[in-house]
């Protein structure tokens, strides 16, 4: 699906096309919600969408790992308090699921961390906050499904804790285009984010 005319102007907000130095030490990169089945009526558009975003945001994902950055997978419980996320992953990846090509390509490695949520953001009664102060992240890249929910949610918190925002709009996607345009205004105007694209992102 094509980008509307708002989110490229929201990509562009934040400068030129010019390369934009991200430290790996002291960043991490969130993955919300990319492990998902996406069950649900009506969600063969956000499908549509998220399985592009998923190669883009799998290549971010290399090229963070290779600069030693943590990758965390913030992800949802669906509810159920006895979760194991090895099964969620098994689950959302089955042929059953309709989400399973986002799932499969975003599948975590054994080095990756992850935090399960009972609710949108990734910081509520989560360890998340304890997580990133283990590591010593003062930044965070906030990428995935959905971007006017979750994501949204999960970076307000994050800006409330004095963190850094990176959210890149190659890397986030929301049911509708003006619903992602929305978050991602909201989180390069309020939030103070920077949302260019990802591949613009240049760790050292």
């Amino acid at each position: 699906m094509a980008r509307s005319a708002a989110a490229r102007g929201a990509a562009l907000s934040t400068g030129t096309r010019r390369r934009i130095d991200v430290p790996a030490a002291g960043t991490a990169l969130l993955l919300i919600d990319v492990i998902n089945d996406l069950a649900f009526e009506g969600s063969d558009i956000l499908i549509a969408q998220a399985e592009p975003m998923a190669r883009r945001l799998a290549t971010l994902k290399r090229r963070a790992r290779a600069a030693g950055m943590p990758t965390i997978y913030v992800n949802d419980n669906f509810g159920k308090w006895r979760s194991d996320f090895r099964r969620t992953v098994a689950h959302c990846t089955s042929r059953r699921s309709p989400g399973r090509r986002v799932s499969q390509r975003l599948r975590p490695a054994p080095r990756d961390y992850f935090v399960l949520k009972p609710k949108h953001s990734g910081f509520y009664d989560t360890t998340l906050d304890t997580l990133l102060g283990t590591l010593r992240i003062r930044r965070v890249i906030v990428t995935g499904i959905a971007g006017n929910i979750c994501v949204l949610f999960t970076a307000n918190d994050a800006y409330m804790r004095d963190l850094k925002i990176f959210a890149p709009i190659d890397c986030i996607v929301s049911n509708t285009a003006a619903e992602n345009d929305f978050a991602l205004r909201q989180i390069g105007t309020v939030l103070k984010g920077n949302t260019a694209e990802s591949s613009r992102l240049a760790f050292r």
